[in-house]
Formats: C-alpha cells, sequence, structure tokens
C-alpha cells in the first residue's frame, strides 16, 4: 500500500486542467505515479512533461528505449514500472517476452545486438555505480553518437529517479477501473 494517500481529482477541481493533460497523454488514465505526484501539482506538471520528452523527443528507437527501462526496474527491484512496461508497451515497441525475461541476466543472452548490449551496459554501471567505467563508455561511442549518448544517458537518470522515488513512496500496481 502507498506511503502517502492518492490524490483524487474529483475532489480537486483546481487540478482539473493538469489531469485533463496528463490523462489524454495517458490513454484516458490517471495512473497511479500521477494520482501521488498530484499532491504537488508544479512537479507533477514538470514529471509529465520531462518524461514526455524522455520517451517520446528522442532519436532513440522504442525498442532500445524500453529495454533499457525494464532493465532499470529490475536492477532496481520496481515492480511497479514493469508492470506499466511488460508485456503491453514493451511488446508495441518490438521487446518480446523473451526478451523481457532474458533482460535479467541480459549478458548471458544472446537475443540482444551489439548496440544494445553497450546500452545495456551502461545502463547498468549507472543504475549500479552511477561512476561509467571508461571501457563501458568506449564500448557506447562505437554504437552511439553524441546526442544519442546524451538522450541516453538522460533516459537512464530519468528512470533511475522515477524508480527511486516509487519505490520510495511503495506505489500500488495499477488496478482496473
Amino acid at each position: 500500500m502507498a506511503r502517502i494517500p492518492y490524490v483524487d481529482g474529483t475532489e480537486n477541481p483546481e487540478l482539473a486542467d493538469l489531469i485533463g493533460r496528463i490523462s489524454a497523454g495517458r490513454r484516458g488514465n490517471l495512473i497511479n505515479v500521477y494520482r501521488l505526484l498530484l499532491h504537488s501539482p508544479a512537479l507533477t506538471e514538470s514529471w509529465f512533461e520531462h518524461l514526455n520528452a524522455v520517451r517520446w523527443r528522442t532519436g532513440l528507437s522504442g525498442r532500445l528505449r524500453e529495454l533499457l527501462i525494464i532493465r532499470i526496474a529490475l536492477i532496481n527491484r520496481v515492480a511497479y514500472v514493469i508492470a506499466q512496461h511488460v508485456p503491453k508497451l514493451a511488446l508495441a515497441d518490438g521487446v518480446s517476452l523473451d526478451e523481457c525475461e532474458a533482460l535479467k541476466d541480459w549478458q548471458a543472452s544472446d537475443l540482444f545486438g551489439a548496440d544494445e548490449r553497450a546500452a545495456l551496459a551502461y545502463a547498468d554501471a549507472m543504475t549500479k555505480n552511477v561512476h561509467v567505467p571508461d571501457d563501458v563508455f568506449e564500448a557506447l561511442r562505437e554504437h552511439f553518437d553524441d546526442k544519442a549518448i546524451v538522450e541516453l544517458s538522460v533516459l537512464i537518470g530519468t528512470y533511475n529517479m522515477h524508480n527511486r522515488v516509487m519505490q520510495a513512496l511503495d506505489i500500488d500496481l495499477e488496478t482496473t477501473r
């Protein structure tokens, strides 16, 4: 159970515009992450805009983005993020259920290309140690230009933040409403 109560949008008419924008951008749903964040409307709005930019306004492929988001959630043991992305979002972006499972130990899997493996190693380093060893960064450079490396870095950093907030607040998995 979440450590703080969810905000019920119907009881807060001053939040109607923000809730409407979020719901419209989330296929009509106000999911738990936003129901928690609505305690601070400014942060909610900033979070929503930032995540939309990270997910939809970069040159990274949806497949790579989903691989990294799922891997980060696996490392951080955040069931909420995993449930949000597997299977629906992962499958929609070309990541199979076998690949989602293989992300638990991607180094032992042959399901990922060299570019994906370099990005996964980068995500592991940023998530587990914060410091990225030179050899991991140089392997990344073999597959990605400067723009893509910045976008990967921000994606990985953002989802680590996302995971940490969701874990600290003990967010509940979504229920069908």
